[in-house]
Order: C-alpha cells, then structure tokens, then sequence
C-alpha cells in the first residue's frame, strides 16, 4: 500500500470541466481584440466540507460535481514539463490525528494540515536561511533534461490541436523564495541578503528560459502562468522597489521571449490586495490577474475603469455574497457583470473556493441570475 501523502482526501475538491471556448476565442476576448460573448466558470470550486453540506441539502451528483452548472471557458492544455523542484521530496504523512495531519511536503518542510479545513499545508521550517543553504539545493532549480517528461511534445501538439489554451508555468518571483524561507525571512533578505535573493531568481530563470524555449520552439504557447500569493488584506509583502529590482527582470526574461514567439496572455495568480503593485506587475509584463478578492479591496470594476484593457482579469465576484441571500447576491452581479460585459476581457468567477456555509438553493441562484444577467 503506498504511503499516506499530505493532501490525500483532498482529491474531490476537483470540478468538472467542459470544453466551451477554443483557444482563439479565448485569447482574443482576454485580449480585448474581440467581445463575442462573456466568460464564467468557477475558478476554485468548493472549499473542504461543501459537498457533504450540499449532499444533506439534496444536491444531485451532477450538482456535487459541477456538471450541472452552467459555465463557458475555455480548457487549458498544460505542457509537461518541470520547472519548480527537480526531485520534490515524498509528501509523506508522519502523525494523524482527528484535528490535523503532520508531515513532509515537496520542499522536504515538516508541514501541518488542518484536516477537515484546510486544503494547503501550513510549514513549520524552511530549508534556507543563509547562501551556504541555498546553494546546498541549488540543483534542484538548474537546468536538466530530465525536466522534460517523456511524451511532452505530443501532448503540447495535441492539445494545440484539440483548441485548449497552451499554458506553461514559472515559479513565483516572491513565492518560490517564500517557500524556500518563510515570508518574514524573504522580505528581510531583500534587504539583508539581496545576493541571496538575486541568485535565486537568476537561477530559476535560467532553467526557466533553458526549457521554456525549446517547448516554444515546439509548440505554439500561448499563456504564461506564474503563482505568487504576496498579499493579504494589508497590501502586498513586496513593494514596486522589490519588484522593479528582483522580479520583474526575472519575469520579462521569459515573457518577452515567449511574447515574441507569440505568447498572448500572462496571468499571475496572487490572492489579497495587489493594488499597491499592479503598476509594477504590468511594467514586468503582466496582462491579466486572478483572483481579485473583493474582500481584500480589489473591485474589478473600479480596476477596468482606471487600467482600461491593459489588465484582464479572472474571478472578482464576492463569494462571501452567497452567504448573505439573494438581494445581496443581486447586487453584486447586477454591479460587476455588466461593465466586464460590455468591455470584455474577464472571466467572470467567484474570487475564490466556496466557503462552507454557502447554501446550495445560493449557489443555484447566483448561476440562474448571472445567466440572466449576461444574456439580458
């Protein structure tokens, strides 16, 4: 029997997805070269505990798994190649209880998940304080041909050839250090240790440029992704200095080479309130964000209306509305969803999972009503 891994159980967090956009649709709407028709889906899907509320409120297994809403988005083709670690460490369970479950993940970090809440766990130590650490695992982030999983061209041709969205990935500029050595740490080293910092970046990015180059010498790519998660509610834990000095070389080193072969669209994933920043993000290359928490002052509304089509966006609708009745509910979608209409370039979604306590008769009204309103 194969060992208990962190996020075992986890698995039924996942949604059903169905083709309904091709790929040239969607960069052009994402792009604001054409406004056919408006985006939905359901970015992140339910939180932990959401289905078996809904089960014993009587939703439908369709419902359970999503197949039941009605979404239009496009599907995404991910090309299989490695570039984050290059052997992670087993994500192994050491201890389980009924409240948590402590452990290894990927990083080799002793980690703790709050079962029954939680969907990511939560470190307990990092494996990088000083340069002497960092170049201890330094190979982990360098170049090796071993990053390209046997298969990868065919299955990036053929997900060009089916009309999915040709999606390559980097590491974040301030996420990947942050996993390497806490958040506090990673933003006193921007100061205390910029070496440390600067080496970091350019040696992921060499990797980064190293396979990203011979997979857009292959296949057509057409979006890059990358995951930050550097804010909270308070603002962001790296200022535009930061990422003028740190990330945004990093950044515009793989994007224009990508841009140049034809790449359209370059989402960054960060939760919280990235206003603070945006400016920086969209000077290293930035063209569309997610997930825009409302919660955390990022109002898709007031954002198109100052950066017009220079930033696209994916999410922006409160998803703590569900759980405050249908008027509450209204109001948001009659205010966020006809400006994203008439301007395009936004998938409409949640801002983020389900939170428990979302009614499922809620959830059923926000899809009848934001059909309503997209199609009026």
């Amino acid at each position: 029997m194969a060992a208990k891994t962190m996020r075992d159980g986890l698995e039924d967090l996942t949604i059903v997805r169905a083709m309904g956009v091709r790929r040239e649709e969607y960069l052009d709407y994402m792009t604001f070269a054409d406004n056919r028709r408006p985006l939905f889906c359901d970015l992140f899907g339910p939180l932990v505990g959401v289905r078996d509320e809904w089960r014993k409120q009587g939703a439908t297994e369709d419902e359970i798994s999503f197949a039941a809403f009605r979404f239009r988005e496009p599907l995404f083709g991910h090309v299989p190649v490695n570039t984050r670690l290059l052997k992670p460490h087993p994500a192994t369970v050491i201890e389980e209880t009924d409240e948590y479950r402590l452990g290894w993940d990927a990083w080799g970090r002793r980690s703790k998940l709050c079962t029954g809440v939680g969907t990511s766990p939560l470190p307990l130590d990092y494996p990088v304080k000083t340069m002497d650490d960092w170049v201890k695992i330094k190979w982990q982030y360098e170049f090796s041909e071993a990053r390209f999983i046997p298969g990868w061209e065919d299955a990036a041709r053929r997900a060009a050839a089916e009309g999915k969205v040709v999606r390559v990935s980097i590491p974040g500029g301030f996420d990947e250090p942050r996993q390497l050595m806490g958040e506090e740490a990673t933003c006193l080293a921007f100061y205390d240790q910029p070496e440390l910092i600067h080496d970091m970046l350019q040696t992921i990015g060499d990797m980064c440029e190293r396979v990203l180059d011979r997979v857009s010498a292959t296949v057509q790519v057409d979006q890059l992704n990358v995951h930050e998660d550097m804010a909270g509610k308070s603002g962001s834990l790296a200022g535009p200095t930061q990422i003028e000095e740190f990330i945004k070389p990093y950044y515009r080193r793989v994007w224009d080479m990508l841009a140049d072969r034809g790449a359209r669209t370059f989402d960054q994933d960060s939760d919280g309130d990235m206003n603070g920043v945006i400016d920086a993000f969209l000077d290293a290359g930035v063209n569309l964000m997610h997930p825009l928490e409302p919660a955390a002052n990022m109002d898709i509304v007031q954002l198109r209306e100052k950066y017009g089509t220079r930033l696209a966006f994916v999410g922006g609708i409160d998803k703590h509305v569900l759980r405050r009745g249908s008027e509450a509910i209204e109001a948001e979608l009659e205010y966020k969803i006809p400006p994203m209409v008439a301007t395009g370039g936004c998938v409409l979604s949640l801002d983020h999972r389900i939170p428990n306590g979302t009614p499922l008769e809620a959830y059923r009204f926000y899809i009848q009503k934001a059909w309503e309103i997209m199609e009026r």
